[in-house]
């Protein structure tokens, strides 16, 4: 059997979403009245003026850091990120030192930038050295060479191998999940004997549901739930009762399968072992709960043409180069879109429905696009699409597409017969719905499957890329179509 590992420091109890929201509000009111308060005693002319003011400030840093203390790491993390940079940092000065380090895995990779930039070399190193191995492997690669160097150093060599073998995988593989934190036992022991070990551990490591059965060489043989742990006899032997048949990753897994796994078994952790079954490490529903938060949230990024996570309030420099490439490309396909229109102002003019009429076949057509992106991403990211299902989902798109454009571009065609009186415009505008319409399904098909083969994320930019497909291919096709029955 492995010794007990050593217990982490305690943690403060996280609290209610409201009660995290009522201490956003009071730390922001603290911080508002510092200011009115300290700007009034500033204006006053008085004797020992700096020292009622240096009074004054610690009264209310003081204030601050008493609101501060008992709070959970994430609910620290959650205050910093609702704050402007310069009382974000205020009250990040104010955090007790040995929080530092969970608070900096709490907070989005955009806030902890910020708050790594305003930290010394030795605060990062020991807040760096607070954490587990798996932990410091997700705070590594924001800290500057110069610390990561002295955080190896201070590390036992034990550590410092699971440190650099954790780093040596892909950011999406189960090897970048995974942690070492686990208790392992000897197949050929009695239960009695289990749970005498298990009494040496001041606590056992978090999300444990089950123990992991190794031989003396660590390859895994089994598993030993808990729940039958606790109720088989006390003499029985561990082989009598792990079970065998088990759910295993391999380091070099994508993240996305583990997720799947978790998602489709309800696992709580699982083993990760190496090509000759040894065991290595453990993935927890933790680290896939938060694998599968951040790429939900790439994916929202992504379709809306954001290359990164962006801090609310960060420097407007720094929020124009974050999203000035895909408006970029937005300029062009509206510019393409105008001149579309624009190579069709003979016909607009002789028919100014045409006009009216336009930006409704464009704007049902986007939305329909973008329903269908939004399925096939969703579907891609739960690994349910194959690169070869792109035929059988186009012809699926198609029909769907096809029957909304008969019963919708129907309606909308009789709708505009009886408001401009005109049969011929009613066909035009159910024929150029019904267009549109496949195309939308087309386009919302091809740009993510065409973008999974190309190795690339396949929300990216999805958003602008149907839009300005829908929007330049409906002028098209509708002032096209009434150029040709009707002027």
């Amino acid at each position: 059997m492995n010794p007990p590992a050593t217990t982490p420091p305690d943690r403060d109890e996280p609290h209610h979403q409201d009660d995290v929201q009522d201490s956003l509000r009071e730390v922001q009111v603290l911080l508002a009245r510092q200011k009115r308060v300290e700007t009034l005693v500033h204006r006053q002319d008085m004797p020992r003026h700096e020292l009622v003011e240096n009074l004054v400030h610690k009264q209310h840093l003081a204030e601050l850091q008493q609101k501060l203390e008992g709070m959970h790491s994430a609910d620290i993390a959650y205050i910093l990120e609702a704050l402007p940079l310069d009382e974000r940092l205020l009250v990040w000065d104010l955090v007790k030192a040995e929080c530092d380090g969970d608070v900096l895995l709490e907070v989005s990779d955009a806030v902890r930038e910020s708050l790594i930039e305003s930290m010394a070399p030795s605060e990062l190193v020991a807040a760096a050295e607070q954490l587990d191995t798996d932990e410091l492997a997700d705070l590594a690669p924001d800290l500057p060479d110069g610390v990561l160097a002295d955080v190896f150093r201070s590390l036992p060599p034990e550590e410092r191998e699971e440190l650099r073998a954790v780093m040596s995988y892909e950011e999406d593989t189960v090897g970048a999940l995974m942690d070492f934190d686990m208790v392992t036992v000897r197949e050929d022991v009695a239960l009695d004997v289990v749970l005498r070990y298990l009494r040496r551990f001041d606590e056992l490591p978090d999300h444990t549901d089950q123990l992991f059965v190794v031989d003396r060489d660590d390859c895994l043989q089994g598993v030993l739930p808990l729940n039958v742990l606790l109720v088989k006899a006390p003499e029985t032997e561990v082989s009598a009762v792990m079970h065998k048949e088990i759910l295993t990753l391999e380091a070099d897994d994508k993240a996305e399968v583990a997720a799947q796994a978790f998602e489709r078994y309800d696992l709580v952790s699982a083993a990760v072992v190496d090509m000759h079954r040894k065991l290595v490490g453990r993935v927890t529903v933790n680290a896939v709960v938060d694998y599968i938060r951040e790429e939900a949230e790439a994916d929202q990024l992504a379709q809306a043409g954001l290359i990164e996570e962006e801090d609310i309030f960060a420097p407007v420099i720094d929020s124009v180069k974050n999203r000035w490439a895909w408006l970029a490309v937005n300029l062009v396909t509206a510019f393409i879109a105008s001149r579309v229109i624009g190579a069709f102002e003979g016909s607009i003019e002789k028919l100014v429905a045409l006009a009216a009429l336009m930006p409704i076949v464009a704007g049902i057509g986007g939305n329909a696009g973008n329903q269908t992106i939004t399925m096939i991403v969703r579907a891609i990211a739960m690994g349910l699409v194959e690169p070869d299902a792109e035929r059988r989902l186009l012809k699926k798109e198609f029909g769907v597409a096809l029957i909304n454009g008969l019963i919708w571009g129907g309606l909308l065609g009789l709708v505009a017969w009886w408001l401009y009186d005109d049969m011929r415009l009613g066909v035009v505008m159910t024929a150029a719905m019904i267009l549109n319409l496949l195309v939308a399904a087309g386009v919302g098909v091809l740009i993510p499957m065409t973008l999974q083969k190309l190795g690339r994320d396949p929300a990216m930019g999805a958003s602008v890329m149907i839009t300005a497909v829908t929007d330049s291919g409906g002028f098209l096709i509708f002032l096209g179509l009434a150029t040709i029955f009707l002027i």
